[in-house]
C-alpha cells in the first residue's frame, strides 16, 4: 500500500513498541502515521504564515496599529492555546474518538486565518489592531483542542519508539515552508512586501488548514471505553491540582519543561544584544524565517530519533546545551575583537533555534511516552495549562530584566537551563515511567 512505503522511507520502525497500542489499531499504523504527518504539515504550513513572532507584528505596524497591539501578539498566541486545556479535558475524555477534537480546532483555525485575511485587506489603525487581535484569541482557543487532542490520537494510533520520528519528519517539512517563505520574502518582496501579500498568504492558510481538518478525519482511531461522567466532576481545577500534589514524575516534567522555556524566550534577546552591538541585517524578516528553517531541517529528522531513543536525555541535553549557547554568545559579545561581528547574532540565533527543536520534540515525545489512555489526555492538558500561566510569569519577569539590559534576561534564562537539566536527570526514562 502507498502509505506503508511512505512510512518505511520516512520512519526507521525497528524500535516499535506494537504492545503500546491496542489490537484495533495495529493494522493500520502505518496509514494512521502517514495522515497524522500529512495534518500535521499543513498545519505547520499555516502556522509560518500565522507566525506571532514575525509576520503579525509587521501587519500590525503596516496597517498603523498603535504599538500596545504588537505587545498582546505572543500573549495570546501562546497562553491562550496553553491555559484552557485543563478545562477542556473532562470533556474530551468523554469522546470515545478523539480525531474530530483535532478536526474542529484545525476548522477553527482556518476561519481564524480568513480572519485575519479579511482584516489585512480592508481595515487600519485601531480597528485593524483589534481585528487581529480577535482573530488571534479565535485562532489559539481552536489550536488548543488541537494541541490536547493530537498527543492522545497519537498515542492510540502510533506506537511507542517511532512517535518522535513522526513529529520529526513534520518539523522538516514546516522548515522547508519556512525556507521557501523566507527566501520570497527576501528575494522577490523585500521591504515592499505589502498587506495584499500577506492577505493572500493568511488566505492560503486557511486553505491549508481545511485540508488538514479533512485529511485528519479520515484517521483510523479504534473507539475506545470512556470514563463514567460522574468521574470527571465538575470542578476540572481541583483535578488539576491533585494531580500536580501526587503524582511526582509529572510534577518534575512540568518543572524541567517550565525552565526549558530558555530555548524559546532566549532568542529575541540575541537578536537585542546583537542590535545593541551594531550587527546588521537582523532586522529582515526573511533572515529570521530562513534561520528557523534551517533549524527544523537539521533538527527534525536527527533529534525525532533521538526522542524515540531517550526523550529524557534530550531534555537534559537541549537545556544544557541552550545555557553553553548563551554563555559562549554573551562572552563574545564582551570581547572587542568579536562583539560587533555582524555574523554572531545571527549564528546564536540558529543554534538556539535549533537546540528549540530537540527541546519542542523531546518534551513532546516524553509527556506522549509516560502515560497511557485518559491519564495521557489530563497528563497533557493539565501541563499546557500550568505552561500558560508560566509562559506570562517568566515573559513577565524576563522582559523587566531587560529593561536594564538584554544580557541580564540571558544570563538569567542560562542559569534556567541549568536547572532544567538537573531537574531532567530527576526524571525517569520514558519507557520506565
Amino acid at each position: 500500500m502507498p502509505s506503508q512505503r511512505i512510512f518505511a522511507k520516512l520512519i526507521k520502525d525497528d524500535d516499535a513498541d506494537l504492545d503500546s497500542v491496542s489490537q484495533d489499531a495495529r493494522p493500520y499504523v502505518a496509514g494512521n502515521a502517514v495522515r497524522q504527518m500529512a495534518a500535521q504539515a499543513l498545519q505547520s504550513t499555516g502556522d509560518q504564515v500565522v507566525n506571532a513572532k514575525t509576520v503579525l507584528p509587521w501587519l500590525l505596524n503596516a496597517l498603523g496599529a498603535p504599538g500596545a497591539f504588537v505587545a498582546f501578539v505572543v500573549p495570546i498566541r501562546e497562553s491562550g492555546s496553553m491555559l484552557p486545556q485543563a478545562a477542556w479535558a473532562p470533556w474530551v475524555r468523554r469522546q470515545r474518538v478523539r480525531k474530530w477534537v483535532w478536526v474542529a480546532g484545525s476548522v477553527g483555525q482556518a476561519l481564524a486565518a480568513a480572519g485575519l485575511a479579511l482584516v489585512a485587506a480592508t481595515a487600519e489603525g485601531v480597528l485593524a489592531g483589534i481585528g487581529v487581535l480577535a482573530a488571534l484569541a479565535v485562532f489559539a482557543l481552536a489550536r488548543s483542542l488541537t494541541s490536547i487532542a493530537s498527543k492522545d490520537v497519537l498515542g492510540r494510533t502510533v506506537p511507542k519508539g517511532v512517535r518522535g520520528q513522526i513529529k520529526g519528519v513534520t518539523t522538516v517539512a514546516a522548515a522547508v515552508v519556512a525556507l521557501t517563505l523566507g527566501l520570497a520574502l527576501r528575494i522577490w518582496g523585500g521591504d515592499s512586501v505589502g498587506v495584499g501579500v500577506l492577505a493572500v498568504l493568511f488566505a492560503g492558510a486557511a486553505v491549508a488548514w481545511g485540508i488538514a481538518a479533512a485529511v485528519y478525519a479520515t484517521i483510523r482511531e479504534p473507539a475506545e471505553d470512556v470514563e463514567p461522567e460522574a468521574e470527571d466532576g465538575p470542578n476540572w481545577a481541583a483535578q488539576a491540582w491533585e494531580l500536580w500534589k501526587a503524582d511526582a514524575v509529572f510534577r518534575k516534567f512540568v518543572i524541567a519543561r517550565a525552565l526549558l522555556l530558555v530555548t524559546a524566550l532566549s532568542p529575541p534577546f540575541v537578536v537585542g544584544v546583537g542590535l545593541a552591538q551594531g550587527a546588521s541585517g537582523l532586522g529582515s524578516l526573511g533572515l529570521f524565517v530562513l534561520a528557523q528553517g534551517v533549524a527544523g531541517i537539521i533538527g527534525g529528522p536527527l533529534f525525532g530519533r533521538l526522542a524515540d531513543k531517550s526523550s529524557r536525555r534530550l531534555m537534559i541535553g537541549a537545556s544544557l546545551a541552550s545555557s553553553a549557547v548563551i554563555v559562549v554568545f554573551l562572552g563574545l559579545v564582551a570581547l572587542p575583537a568579536t562583539g560587533e561581528a555582524a555574523w554572531l547574532a545571527p549564528a546564536t540565533y540558529l543554534l538556539l533555534a535549533l537546540v528549540h527543536v530537540g527541546a519542542r520534540l523531546a518534551r513532546k515525545t516524553y509527556v506522549v511516552d509516560i502515560a497511557e489512555g485518559d491519564q495521557r489526555t489530563q497528563y497533557v492538558a493539565v501541563a499546557n495549562t500550568l505552561m500558560g500561566v508560566l509562559l506570562l510569569a517568566a515573559g513577565a519577569i524576563t522582559a523587566a530584566l531587560a529593561a536594564w539590559g538584554n544580557d541580564y534576561a540571558l544570563a538569567l534564562l542560562a542559569a534556567l537551563g541549568v536547572a532544567g537539566a538537573i531537574v531532567g536527570r530527576s526524571l525517569p526514562e520514558a519507557r520506565e515511567a
